[in-house]
């Protein structure tokens, strides 16, 4: 892992969500030392209550095919070539994290884990910008699929809340503009 090269400011208000990927596998050892440093993410009563499934490398084959049985329902009843068109968004990031957190019956506890893993994943991409690799948190309605979750190893009484892609990329996607603090701030009085 290099030396931090971007304030936190810079990461902040510079990360982009990465979509289009370019194909270049993640380092293992650089996804690993980005999981190491994000789990200082604050998290209540220390419960970090995060684990993840990730792939990377060869395993991303597998992992592949799992996806496309999900993501491309019908992908018997199509040519090679449709395939690998529909499954593109999924086969170009270099490696995979799924982030799972635990469903704790009591809300109060559900809500600080879920928002204590939302920190987590959010140092997760800052770290990987700061690395030159891109990330994207995204959610498919798939991730709650039986089958799939089964296929990750999921607990009944664990729910995946991101399937964050990692990867490399070419272009940069435009900045976004965001409300201002005048905008979403009011004064208690």
């Amino acid at each position: 892992m290099t030396e931090q090269s971007l304030s936190v400011s810079e990461a902040i208000r510079n990360r982009r969500s990465i979509k289009l990927f370019n194909g270049q596998p993640v380092d293992q050892e650089d996804l690993m030392n980005i999981i190491d440093t994000a789990v200082w993410a604050p998290n209540h009563g220390n419960r970090q209550p995060w684990r993840l499934v990730v792939s990377i490398g060869t395993a991303m084959d597998s992992l592949m095919s799992v996806i496309r049985d999900f993501a491309v329902p019908n992908w018997k009843e199509l040519t090679e070539e449709e395939i690998n068109k529909k499954m593109l968004k999924f086969t170009t990031p270099g490696a995979y994290a799924f982030v799972i957190v635990p469903q704790d019956v009591r809300q109060k506890e559900r809500y600080e884990d879920f928002a204590a893993a939302s920190g987590f994943i959010q140092n997760m991409q800052l770290l990987a910008w700061d690395l030159g690799i891109g990330a994207c948190w995204k959610t498919p309605n798939w991730l709650d699929n039986p089958k799939f979750r089964e296929a990750l190893g999921v607990k009944p009484e664990e729910r995946i809340i991101s399937m964050l892609q990692f990867g490399y990329f070419d272009d940069i996607p435009k900045e976004k503009p965001r409300k201002s603090a005048e905008e979403i701030v009011t004064f208690f009085k």
